[in-house]
């Protein structure tokens, strides 16, 4: 009786052959097509490739560090203006005056905020005399004093007397800070000035006085020089009626009265700051 089985062809065999040779190759000791010497000098080509690559970039970034300053930026032309900040840090704040939970946020944000400007802990700093910049001298890093900035100079805004910043009466405060530039020493008098975009104006009170960033709050040496320094304040409490409420109103602050910009198209922070708010009952 004649065998079905189908025998491997010769050539089929060569197949498989070839196949396992290109793996290994027992006759050339070949692994993948190369020897262990060829494999090893593929290798160290590439040892000392990277090791160079790693080299150069070590040496560069130790050069370049070399450069640096530990106490002040090497280059610091693209911000020659201050932009201006607002506390709670909310461009949009909705809530109802009547209901707690919805303003809790914005109330504990502020409380949070002006921790670092309590009275007890201010007074560790210089009392400065006003109206003069407080320009030091020092050995290389030689810490700098800052002057006081006292929480209780923004009075009706300050969350002594009302814990909850007007925000419970429909009368919220927000708070306005200029960002840290190093040596800044603006020209003029810089005040912080708010209006309402619509025909009828919002009454505002200010805090300090007339919404004033002393000279004695500059210049600023740094985050390693100056490690009391508190940015100044500007505390705005809007005095809303009852007309005023169940509205969006948009509020635009500007940095006035100094050579500061506050104009800019590109960046609509640079000196100035808009948010919304509406107030229910």
């Amino acid at each position: 009786m004649a065998s079905n089985e189908v025998k491997p062809t010769a050539k089929e065999d060569e197949n498989a052959g070839n196949w396992k040779d290109s793996i290994f190759n027992p006759r050339t000791g070949e692994f993948c097509g190369r020897t262990a010497k060829s494999w090893g000098l593929i290798l160290l080509f590439y040892l000392v490739f990277y090791a160079f690559l790693a080299g150069m970039f070590v040496l560069t970034i130790w050069v370049m560090l070399l450069t640096l300053d530990d106490y002040v930026p090497k280059y610091r032309d693209r911000v020659p203006h201050p932009g201006l900040v607002i506390r709670p840090k909310q461009l949009d704040m909705l809530f109802n005056r009547s209901q707690p939970l919805q303003f809790s946020t914005y109330v504990q944000t502020l409380e949070s905020f002006l921790q670092q400007y309590n009275d007890t802990e201010q007074e560790r700093n210089e009392a400065c005399a006003a109206g003069v910049y407080f320009e030091q001298e020092g050995e290389l890093g030689e810490q700098r004093k800052a002057c006081q900035f006292k929480r209780s100079s923004l009075s009706r805004c300050s969350g002594l007397s009302d814990s909850t910043f007007g925000y419970a009466e429909g009368r919220p405060c927000v708070l306005l800070k200029m960002n840290r530039i190093i040596g800044l020493k603006p020209r003029g008098d810089p005040y912080v000035n708010c209006t309402a975009k619509r025909e009828n104006p919002i009454q505002m009170q200010y805090f300090p006085s007339e919404g004033r960033f002393d000279k004695m709050y500059f210049p600023y040496y740094g985050n390693k020089l100056h490690e009391r320094y508190v940015q100044p304040l500007v505390a705005v409490k809007l005095l809303l009626n009852k007309e005023d409420y169940n509205t969006e109103l948009t509020i635009e602050c500007r940095i006035e009265g100094s050579d500061l910009r506050n104009n800019d198209d590109r960046d609509k922070f640079l000196g100035r700051v808009t948010f919304r708010i509406t107030v229910k009952e």
